[in-house]
């Protein structure tokens, strides 16, 4: 097996099972559960870049005052990603969640071609339909739009759209971010702790274990993807990628529960179609150019 195969399916892998993780700490509120995460992959990150004496591009950055900032930016949109994915799992909302994924790709190629200025194939727009017609048949059956599934998609496309025009690596990248918002998470962190809400204030070991277990279980599998992203093509990435969404839908169903209507099926198949066209496209177009 090529490396970079394997190197992405574990991260992917490691996507997909993380509701199991959260379900472990259902008993701590989302925010701080969010906290947590950043406060301690901040802590892990800063062993990982100092073993690695990696360090000079942190001094280049502090006098940029615009790349700091939108790595501000970024930074928000991947804590109101987490938050949301959190607050769903807490609240079973798993295959919500799952949905924000699928569609996740498709939402990419509309940032591509809205803000980019790219021209995305016919195939890609066709895919783009018809998961469009997905999302619609499901706001119509919930009498609303899928508002956790666009949040995620949303939230998640705009800070894959800040860090490809970001002019840091995966793990330089995701250090600064947690930094920035490092200071943010204390300040929470202590908060909840004076109003008697925290877990430090509540300590139970294995929840105070799983806590801290957020910040490795968090950029171990960053930095597999990035490994994974160097040795293989996007095409192939971009098939990988649905291992995520499909294991979360699968927990969703078969280990938490979640309620599952048949009316909400067709809008999860035209999604699914939509994405086995894009595949299939980025696929075939990989083939004629190679």
């Amino acid at each position: 097996m090529n490396p970079g195969v394997l190197y992405a399916t574990l991260a992917y892998i490691a996507w997909g099972l993380f509701p199991l993780y959260f379900h472990h700490l259902a008993s701590v509120a989302p925010l701080e559960v969010v906290m947590h995460r950043t406060l301690w992959s901040a802590l892990f990150l800063l062993c990982v870049l100092t073993v690695l004496r990696r360090w000079s591009w942190l001094r280049a950055v502090a006098g940029q005052p615009r790349v700091l900032a939108a790595f501000a930016l970024s930074a928000t949109l991947l804590t109101l990603n987490w938050l949301t994915y959190v607050w769903a799992v807490h609240n079973q909302h798993l295959l919500d969640a799952s949905l924000g994924y699928f569609i996740l790709p498709l939402v990419n190629v509309a940032i591509g071609f809205f803000i980019l200025h790219e021209r995305p194939r016919r195939g890609q727009w066709l895919a783009v339909a018809v998961a469009t017609s997905g999302v619609l048949w499901l706001a119509v059956q919930a009498g609303h739009p899928p508002w956790i599934a666009l949040m995620l998609a949303l939230s998640f496309g705009g800070y894959g759209l800040l860090r490809k025009v970001g002019s840091l690596g995966a793990l330089e990248g995701l250090s600064l971010e947690t930094l920035l918002l490092a200071p943010f998470a204390l300040a929470v962190l202590a908060w909840l702790s004076w109003q008697g809400h925290s877990a430090f204030v509540q300590w139970d070991a294995a929840t105070m274990g799983w806590l801290l277990f957020g910040g490795p279980m968090t950029a171990i599998p960053l930095l597999l993807f990035a490994a994974g992203a160097r040795r293989i093509t996007l095409t192939t990435m971009g098939i990988l990628q649905y291992i995520s969404p499909s294991l979360q839908f699968a927990i969703g169903v078969w280990l938490f529960h979640e309620p599952f209507a048949s009316a909400r099926f067709v809008g999860f198949v035209l999604i699914w179609l939509a994405l086995v066209i894009y595949s299939v496209e980025g696929w075939l177009v990989s083939r004629m150019r190679s």
